[in-house]
């Protein structure tokens, strides 16, 4: 089996009741860790050296985080600052290029309704296009971007509506991680068996 990273960026875990169900559903998972970024760092002091080997040793890579005013919590962009840089732009051949082929997969929350990230919407803008700048960092890192996993109403969920968006995070990564292992070829067990 493989494993999943989930690198979890919210600058207040404590106080979040949707990405604090949503890591806690992740986690029951067999092979998936994750990693609460503000409690590690919460001087924003990126250890780049325990980043690489993290994210080295996964076969997929989560962004989670909240929408904060059309953008990803600071840390995260801190994190890409030190880490990516030093992966794909100092240390490619040793680091970068390793990484490579991992897919990313993001999952956000959002405070408001979906109908609000479109362009007759209050926001405007959908969010596919808020979150461009991280689908065009998975494609300049060699990143098989997937369509991103969003929560709505995050703060407004009821405690039935939380554990079915658990759930359904769950089953988003289980069949993420059996479409994206490697297919074992059913020819080896014939030529093992006929020598």
């Amino acid at each position: 089996m493989s494993k999943t990273l989930i690198l979890l960026f919210h600058p207040d875990l404590g106080r979040s009741r949707a990405n604090a169900a949503l890591a806690g559903a992740a986690l029951r998972l067999p092979e998936v860790e994750v990693i609460d970024l503000y409690s590690l760092y919460p001087d924003g002091e990126i250890d780049a050296d325990q980043e690489v080997a993290r994210l080295l040793s996964a076969d997929r890579i989560v962004f989670q985080f909240p929408i904060q005013w059309y953008s990803t919590p600071p840390l995260l962009k801190a994190w890409q600052d030190v880490v990516l840089t030093r992966m794909f732009y100092m240390a490619y051949e040793t680091e970068g290029r390793l990484m490579e082929g991992k897919p990313l997969l993001v999952v956000a929350t959002a405070g408001n309704v979906p109908e609000a990230y479109a362009p007759a919407g209050v926001n405007k803008f959908t969010m596919a296009e808020l979150l461009r700048p991280l689908e065009a960092t998975a494609h300049r890192c060699g990143l098989p971007w997937q369509p991103p996993h969003l929560t709505y109403r995050a703060d407004k969920l009821d405690d039935l509506s939380l554990r079915r968006a658990g759930l359904q995070y769950m089953a988003l990564l289980e069949e993420w991680r059996k479409a994206s292992e490697p297919q074992e070829d059913p020819r080896r067990y014939l030529v093992e068996a006929w020598g």
